[in-house]
């Protein structure tokens, strides 16, 4: 079995696949595992610049969030945001956002640390058999956004390539800002609505809860499909913006700028999971509610439908 895609959603598959006995490869063309819970370290501290936080509303989940608790991964940070829009700031009360305070890459790396994940590994195809780079395996699952599967899949694979490209995803920019103290108004998260640039500021020193003066920020689906092929020249224009937003004379030290192209998925996908008589499987968070738990129960799912596939196989 290979499992192509080390976010959650494909380690979730791949620990189903290795519980029921089923040998599996897991493949990231990145250097780490993570996805789209991606955090980077600059000078030292982690900042998250995917996902801002997960939420948790089913009891299966809640186990697994239980586990991170219990090794000192992750901490209730917050149930209210403000929101920012024309008739100006309020508050807004909403399901407890959990962070990590290593990242919620550290997440993702805690569920694969027995797994066999190796990184740096590019995928190019997958066709009928299925084969994956001319290697023939028992199944194949594709755990990554729609638009990048299709581009892996042979023609031939007509239904996963159908499931993969009926896909809909909006991209955004990620820009982390270090300021040189903090001078906003209290928040821990903001969403900012009918903004032409800004979509969602977050305290990342109070999401991290060391205090540091860094912010960080997700653009529009629209502002960002027009820096794709640049996304650092937008820099000033997301630093600027969030200036204008909080009031901040200081200028900001601007650190980074994350290019997203397939960050959100816009409608959800029947089902949790896809699985094709080929033999080939879709998983993610388009199969439900963008958000961190669906990705984990949709490559959790894949993972047990596959696993009783094989063993079916074997006898």
């Amino acid at each position: 079995m290979i499992v192509v895609g080390a976010g959650i959603a494909g380690v979730a598959c791949a620990t189903e696949l290795v519980r029921a006995g089923v040998e599996v490869q897991l493949r990231e063309r990145g250097r780490v595992a993570g996805g789209r819970m991606a955090s980077r370290r600059f000078d030292g501290r982690p900042a998250d610049t995917g996902a801002a936080y997960l939420t948790v509303d089913a009891p299966d989940f809640a186990e697994v969030v239980r586990g991170w608790r219990a090794a000192g991964l992750v901490r209730e940070w917050t149930d209210t945001f403000v929101a920012y829009g024309p008739d100006g700031r309020r508050e807004v009360t909403g399901p407890t956002r959990w962070a990590a305070p290593r990242g919620l890459r550290s997440l993702v790396e805690e569920l694969a640390r027995d797994l066999p994940v190796s990184v740096d590994r590019l995928v190019m195809t997958v066709r009928p058999g299925p084969t994956v780079d001319g290697a023939g395996c028992a199944a194949v699952a594709l755990c990554m956004p729609g638009p990048q599967a299709a581009l892996l899949l042979d023609p031939e694979l007509a239904d996963a390539t159908r499931a993969a490209l009926e896909q809909r995803w909006a991209p955004t920019l990620t820009a982390v800002l270090r300021f040189p103290s903090r001078r906003w108004p209290d928040f821990q998260g903001a969403f900012v609505n009918d903004h032409p640039l800004l979509a969602l500021v977050c305290d990342d020193g109070d999401r991290r809860g060391d205090g540091a003066p860094v912010l960080v920020a997700h653009t529009t689906p629209e502002f960002a499909a027009g820096h794709l092929a640049q996304p650092s020249a937008a820099g000033p224009a997301v630093e600027e913006a969030v200036r204008d937003l909080l009031g901040l004379p200081e200028p900001a030290e601007l650190v980074h700028v994350h290019r997203w192209t397939y960050a959100r998925p816009t409608a959800a996908g029947d089902g949790t999971y896809h699985l094709d008589d080929d033999g080939v499987g879709l998983a993610g968070d388009a199969f439900g509610r963008p958000r961190v738990q669906s990705a984990w129960r949709s490559g959790r799912d894949l993972g047990r439908a596959l696993a009783e596939r094989v063993l079916a196989v074997r006898g």
